[in-house]
């Protein structure tokens, strides 16, 4: 049992440790192991293998982290049930959300599992404590670091460190926001702004189109006093506004005095970033960057790029009163992986299994249905009028994707119908697939599926 599965270590690249898990998830992936076999007590595979007790402890907990193995005390480490072939997809705790893809071969897991160790380890007590208001200036440093990536000139005083995106969203609108205004969006908005919205008392004013036309005819309409917009890969349209476009946006919000509210939080997943439109109105625009959306929603921490010194330290006031700070071992965690060039390999990573998920979809589903992002995890999929979206989100929601119905974001009622499926979350790759086969049978049948009540 041992041998079908120790010879792939030798061709496995990295660190022994890792070559191990490896290899032991390829050969569960092929069924060489399966649910119920136990794996060789540590000392003797370390003494098989002529390497250090702990090599193999590494790998043994790098695999239960990954869900492969199983620890049952004294009777030793076993292969966990479901660990491998086609399992029923898990359920999300809230499927509404648009959770990124977990890329596979653990390396997301294993770079918190060794940052956390690492912290522990550092003597960095300071980070168990209450932060400064803003962030640690390292954590804002590197926050200036993430930015500098899109071309956005920022200093760390500048940078304000958040508990999230949506954490950023309400300090950004109690700072400049007054019951009573009117903020243009788009027709279809993120359900997150539109609860800080009604919160305030303020008025959305959705444009036909995201652009500076519509935006200016919205403003002579009645004096506007904000913009919000999701740049790049627009939750829900997956719509992303072209660079001449943003050009022209920041200039009509220079003339006519608005504030601008850029949440970019897919920005940095595109395979070329477009120039942000706080690089065309620095001194009008919030800019929004998040790790939620790019590596994980575990992490919790949010960047913002005030218009400059002075509204930085008010969005720090604001965000006193209710998130007083982004979670400080986490945010340390961010830090160290910008400092050494991990947090780009983990947002690649999170790129490319979105990508080959949008390759799934463009090989499955019928070509012109839907609108994506190449490098997104979420599809607009526009339905006949006679459509139920609700019954067609129940019946895929039972098969592990997430689908929202367009009514959950349309800031008027009526409008297209459509639903935003997610392609991430805990849903793996096979799961996935089986996912969108049948998705692709519901576009392609000439009726909705209807509500089955027995």
């Amino acid at each position: 049992m041992v041998d079908a599965w120790l010879a792939d270590i030798s061709r496995n690249p990295g660190p022994k440790y890792r070559a191990i898990a490896d290899a032991l998830a390829a050969a569960v992936d092929r069924g060489a192991l399966r649910h119920g076999d136990r794996l060789p007590p540590q000392r003797d595979l370390a003494a098989r293998l002529d390497v250090d007790l702990t090599t193999v402890t590494r790998a043994y907990e790098l695999a239960r982290q990954r869900g492969l193995i199983e620890a049952r005390g004294r009777a030793g480490s076993f292969v966990r049930a479901g660990s491998g072939g086609a399992v029923a997809a898990p359920a999300q705790f809230d499927a509404t959300m648009n959770n990124p893809p977990v890329p596979p071969g653990g390396l997301l897991q294993e770079a918190m599992a060794r940052a956390c160790d690492d912290l522990a380890r550092s003597g960095a007590i300071a980070r168990l404590q209450y932060q400064r208001p803003g962030g640690e200036p390292g954590d804002r440093a590197a926050g200036g670091q993430v930015l500098a990536a899109l071309g956005l000139d920022t200093s760390p005083e500048q940078v304000v460190v958040t508990a999230g995106g949506q954490n950023a969203l309400h300090g950004v609108a109690q700072t400049i926001l007054r019951p009573g205004d009117r903020v243009a969006c788009g027709r279809f908005l993120y359900p997150g702004f539109r609860a800080v919205a009604r919160r305030l008392g303020v008025t959305l004013v959705p444009l036909a189109t995201m652009g500076a036309a519509a935006l200016a005819e919205a403003h002579r309409a009645a004096p506007l006093r904000a913009l919000y917009v999701v740049p790049g890969n627009d939750n829900p349209t997956t719509a992303t506004i072209e660079a001449g476009e943003r050009a022209a946006l920041a200039a009509f919000a220079q003339g006519a005095g608005l504030c601008i509210i850029e949440d970019d939080a897919y920005g940095l997943l595109a395979d070329a970033p477009l120039p942000p439109i706080a690089r065309f109105a620095p001194d009008r625009t919030w800019y929004i960057a998040s790790t939620s959306k790019i590596i994980s929603p575990a992490l919790r921490v949010g960047f913002v790029r005030a218009p400059g010194i002075a509204e930085a330290l008010q969005l720090i006031g604001a965000l006193q009163e209710s998130g007083v700070m982004a979670p400080p071992l986490n945010a340390a965690m961010v830090s160290a992986w910008v400092a050494s060039g991990l947090f780009g390999r983990l947002t690649a990573a999170t790129r490319q299994e979105a990508a080959w998920r949008q390759q799934q979809v463009r090989v499955i589903l019928p070509e012109g249905r839907y609108a994506a992002h190449p490098q997104g995890y979420h599809l607009w999929l526009p339905l006949p009028g006679e459509s139920q979206p609700h019954d067609l989100a129940a019946a895929l929601g039972q098969r592990g994707l997430s689908a929202v119905p367009s009514d959950r974001f349309a800031v008027t009622p009526g409008g297209e119908k459509a639903l935003r499926i997610s392609l991430g979350g805990v849903l793996d790759r096979d799961g996935l697939v089986q996912a969108l086969r049948m998705l692709a049978g519901y576009v392609s049948a000439p009726m909705a599926p209807t509500e089955l009540i027995i």
